[in-house]
């Protein structure tokens, strides 16, 4: 019988402490188990028990019934949340994710039967005659239940499916995502049998509903092994099921410092991404920007060209994250940058005022992503210098003009003063007089300063709104203009 003293918040240690003078068992499960075992401090704690959820609720003031289904009562203890689930044994998942029965037991080594893997199948006993108080911490003696070998895994650094992996995965098919996860997460490999499991049912992914892959995909990407884990993926076959999209660039060529296929170089650029530790959205974007070329290609091999994929690469990404539920704002912040990847820049003969036309095209919130994307691309590709004189000199420029309007929000004079100047209601003539002032502060940043923007709205209110739809023209010409710049210029990266 193998037993280890552990440090315990005592909040939730009295939690379990109050279940056991009531009469009713109470083991430590779960990931917190696991954490414990590998000297990590456990974020949230669960308790497995054979009191029933209406029993529990007698017992705790503050705690509600997560779900009277699968037994499981939550309870808020400090900074965790305590969850507290009755010994069950779970059959007939029909939708390979939800049972349709649930049995409550009375033993929690029958309860560890149902979970999916062996180092998630680990009990701790708590002795509560053997405690010691330490501030808000109790050390107190565990008993450890093993009946699957989980130490013995968690020494090998593997993920085991508890029993048969076929099946633990027909059970409930988010399991093979998860054995992914776990293995990028905690550095573990698959098992074997495991492995072979995953790669034979991977199909069943797609039962699964697109929010809980998600969520999953989430975690992969945001690990320090989000590159390790979406090598996984293609070698389990998941990726064919989750993100079929990008393996159509498994056998692209495309040039660069050196050649590689546009499936290497897209998962390359996730791994700087990830290396620099940039944000969510420039991951997914580093994913996902090229992922139209394959679509746009013309030619073969090293000759062959990809103008104007990131139009592609764009609705591509789009379609994907929306087709995973991906938060709205995240969607369209990714597809901008996305978008915007190609930009063009020349320290020869490109002028502040083109600095300041992209500025306004991806705004000066996403500038930086942007940036980050270019050298996230620039590495993927196997180029030396993510940062090359080129880049440093435009985001030198960029800090120099972040100042200057590139947007008729940031004017030193607003719609009410073209009102109150012309005398005018409402209009559109109002809007229309904004955007020929923002035309011209574009070209000279100067030019924004209230008494010349006061005589420029007198001049401009004499105009007719056909005069002042030429201004507006202009400047829709002056966001183009960069634009096909960017297409004619620097279709090669």
């Amino acid at each position: 019988m193998k037993k280890i003293q552990v440090l315990f918040p005592k909040e939730v240690f009295d939690c379990a402490k109050k279940l056991k003078e009531k009469g009713y068992q109470v083991f430590f499960v779960g990931g917190c188990v696991r954490d414990i075992l590998m000297q990590k401090k456990p974020k949230d704690f669960d308790i497995a028990t054979d009191a029933k959820p209406k029993e529990t609720l007698k017992i705790f003031k503050k705690a509600w019934i997560l779900s009277e289904k699968f037994g499981t009562v939550q309870k808020k203890t400090g900074q965790s949340i305590l969850e507290i689930t009755t010994f069950r044994q779970e059959k007939d998942y029909k939708d390979l994710r939800h049972p349709e029965k649930v049995e409550f037991l009375k033993s929690i080594e029958e309860d560890l039967k149902r979970r999916d893997f062996t180092i998630n199948a680990i009990a701790l006993k708590p002795d509560f005659g053997k405690v010691s108080s330490q501030n808000s911490e109790v050390l107190a003696e565990f008993e450890i239940i093993d009946p699957f070998l989980g130490r013995e895994d968690l020494k090998k650094r593997l993920i085991r499916a508890v029993g048969l992996p076929d099946e633990r995965f027909k059970e409930d098919a988010l399991r093979l995502l998860r054995a992914v996860r776990f293995a990028v997460c905690l550095d573990f490999k698959i098992e074997k049998k495991t492995f072979l499991s995953i790669k034979k049912h991977s199909h069943l992914i797609k039962k699964i509903s697109k929010e809980r892959i998600r969520d999953e995909l989430e975690k992969i990407l945001l690990s320090e092994r989000a590159y390790e884990g979406f090598l996984l993926l293609y070698e389990t076959s998941l990726m064919k099921a989750i993100l079929p999209e990008l393996l159509e660039g498994e056998k692209v060529l495309q040039k660069g410092y050196r050649p590689m296929t546009v499936f290497d170089h897209l998962l390359l650029s996730l791994k700087y991404a990830v290396k620099f530790n940039f944000s969510l959205e420039v991951r997914l974007a580093s994913l996902f920007h090229d992922v139209g070329k394959p679509r746009a290609k013309k030619g073969e091999g090293l000759s062959a060209t990809f103008y104007n994929h990131e139009i592609i690469s764009e609705k591509m990404t789009r379609k994907i994250l929306e087709r995973l539920r991906f938060p709205k704002k995240l969607i369209e912040k990714v597809c901008l940058l996305v978008k915007n990847h190609m930009f063009y820049f020349d320290p020869k003969t490109c002028t502040e005022s083109a600095v300041r036309k992209v500025l306004r095209k991806v705004g000066k919130e996403n500038i930086k992503d942007l940036i980050n994307l270019r050298i996230c691309d620039r590495k993927g590709a196997g180029c030396p210098k993510g940062r090359p004189y080129k880049l440093r000199y435009f985001e030198y420029l960029v800090k120099k003009v972040s100042r200057d309007p590139i947007d008729t929000r940031m004017l030193k004079i607003s719609g009410n003063d073209v009102m109150e100047i012309l005398r005018i209601k409402p209009s559109p003539k109002v809007g229309l007089i904004l955007d020929a002032l923002l035309s011209e502060i574009l070209e000279d940043p100067s030019k924004n300063n209230e008494n010349y923007l006061k005589k420029r709205i007198k001049d401009l209110g004499n105009l007719s709104e056909k005069d002042l739809q030429k201004f507006r023209k202009k400047l829709e010409f002056q966001k183009k203009e960069i634009e096909e710049e960017e297409k004619r210029k620097y279709h090669v990266k």
